[in-house]
């Protein structure tokens, strides 16, 4: 988790930081329906990059709205999952599906 001191005063800048970016959001709206496998989503989520999912994973994981679940198998097998703390991300990630159908429905009646 981010530190007091690597955050602004402001709450939304503050909830802006950690999914902020094109990719956080479509990761997390991924991950709020079950686990997912790296390759799972490097398939699903169409132009995004190894290095960029990676980093974004890491990134979230960093501040404790990701987990990564690693089997110990052979071949290897992690998933990637949404903490509790992530979990309290989906009502902003519902609001903002709300809205993006609200939009899509204003546009498809032009």
């Amino acid at each position: 988790m981010r530190k007091k001191d690597e955050m602004t005063a402001c709450p939304v800048a503050t909830a802006v930081a950690l999914i902020g970016g094109k990719w956080k959001l479509l990761i997390l709206r991924n991950l709020k329906v079950r686990p997912w496998r790296f390759n799972e989503l490097l398939r699903d989520l169409d132009g995004i990059s190894q290095k960029v999912l990676t980093d974004s994973l890491r990134q979230m994981m960093d501040d404790g709205l990701v987990y990564r679940h690693d089997y110990q198998e052979l071949p290897p097998k992690v998933e990637y999952g949404l903490t509790d703390l992530g979990r309290e991300m989906l009502p902003i990630i519902n609001a903002l599906a709300d809205f993006g159908n609200y939009y899509q429905s204003l546009n498809n009646k032009t």
